[in-house]
């Protein structure tokens, strides 16, 4: 079994209270190209314990299954795990800080611990480049989704 842990942060100029939604199953379909889940719980206010599936997505080899592990929206905090039964389980963090009423510093963590030599694969080759890619991809993405928005 192996593990990585790579954590990034990006400033966007966006109030906390409105980004902060957008890191939920239902809020990445606004702004992540290709997001989309399975809604197995019914609603989609997101709470701790909230459970969804995706379908290939975020590092997935395959079918992916979403927990909220925590949920503190008042904090602007949100992590999950994400299994993918036989290849690897992820424990995903987003945290917004406040940095003034219209500027926010996003704080993503992501863990994976393989579960298989194909996770094994995977999480060897989750590099801290290839994530800080990925991360900065986000603040793109959430950019031009506000300026569509404006």
């Amino acid at each position: 079994m192996s593990t990585v842990k790579h954590t990034a942060s990006f400033e966007i100029r966006q109030p906390a209270k409105e980004l902060f939604p957008l890191f939920s199953a239902e809020g990445e379909k606004l702004w992540a190209p290709g997001w989309n889940y399975e809604n197995i719980m019914g609603g989609t206010d997101l709470h701790e314990d909230y459970v969804f599936m995706t379908r290939s997505h975020d590092h997935a080899a395959s079918d992916a299954v979403w927990m909220v592990k925590r949920y503190e929206p008042e904090d602007y905090l949100v992590q999950y795990y994400k299994v993918e039964p036989g290849e690897k389980v992820g424990v995903i963090e987003v945290r917004c800080f406040e940095l003034n009423e219209s500027r926010t510093r996003v704080q993503v963590t992501y863990e994976y611990i393989g579960l298989s030599v194909a996770g094994n694969r995977f999480v060897s080759s989750f590099s801290s480049s290839r994530y800080n890619a990925f991360i900065a991809e986000w603040k793109t993405l959430l950019a031009k989704y506000f300026d569509r928005k404006r």
